[in-house]
């Protein structure tokens, strides 16, 4: 079911290029069944396009991102909420002017007028009192939310970790295979008119060495088109691996 709703979007080219349509049918499937959800991967793997494609599939969707308190929620939510135009939710015409209390009644108030999901983005080792707003806006399991990780033990989530505790409620995005990784790279290589005498091999080496991480393959390629890494009309691969290595370490 939900990959045939998929395939209808208009985000079905940019999900097949990706080879994400596996993992964007997960996200669905679980909306359907109003169920949290944990996305996590490696740094730059993709995870907030994919749930900023995921949120142009969902109508009811709410997608926040760098939460820093409670009050950036709820007034985020608020806008948010507006921006969807529903009909049936009333809300504040000057939300500054309200406090946190307030908002994140009028909040709770709406979200339980329709079948809203939040999408929680880059959240980092939120307080404890944003995390106890968080669910309780999910107030066990009405409204679903949706966040990712970005650390490798996720503590970057702090305790909504339990939110997500079956393993069906956990969709890991990993790099791609290497003929993927591959294929991915020629398609931004062409997308972007990048040449080169020796592109194929390496496309091929840079593909390799990023472990098939798409977002160290993008980043490569635009370095390529820099002076600094091409020779007679050639690029310097290694040299440009080596400067892209130094770079993620600073």
């Amino acid at each position: 079911m939900a990959v045939s709703i998929l395939q209808q979007t208009p985000t079905a080219n940019y999900l097949a290029a990706v080879d994400r349509v596996e993992e964007m049918a997960r996200l669905q499937a679980q909306a359907q069944k109003r169920k949290c959800m944990l996305i996590f991967g490696p740094e730059t793997v993709g995870k907030t396009r994919l749930l900023e494609v995921f949120v142009k599939t969902q109508p009811w969707a709410l997608y926040v991102s760098h939460l820093k308190s409670p009050r950036d929620l709820v007034l985020a939510l608020v806008e948010k909420l507006r921006s969807l135009n529903k009909r049936e939710v009333r809300l504040p015409s000057d939300p500054q002017a309200l406090s946190t209390s307030s908002l994140k009644g009028i909040v709770q108030r709406a979200l339980g007028l329709g079948p809203f999901i939040l999408v929680l983005d880059h959240l980092s080792g939120p307080s404890r009192v944003l995390t106890g707003m968080i669910k309780e806006m999910n107030y066990y399991g009405r409204t679903p939310v949706y966040f990712a990780a970005r650390t490798p033990h996720m503590e970057d989530i702090g305790t909504l970790l339990p939110m997500c505790s079956d393993r069906s409620e956990r969709v890991e995005i990993k790099n791609f295979t290497p003929a993927v990784a591959l294929a991915f790279a020629q398609r931004e290589a062409e997308r972007t008119s990048l040449c080169a005498s020796n592109l194929e091999s390496a496309l091929q080496f840079l593909a390799e060495e990023s472990e098939g991480n798409p977002g160290g393959i993008l980043h490569m390629i635009k370095m390529a088109q820099l002076p600094k890494y091409r020779m007679d009309g050639q690029i310097k691969a290694r040299v440009l691996y080596l400067d892209y290595r130094m770079g993620r370490r600073q």
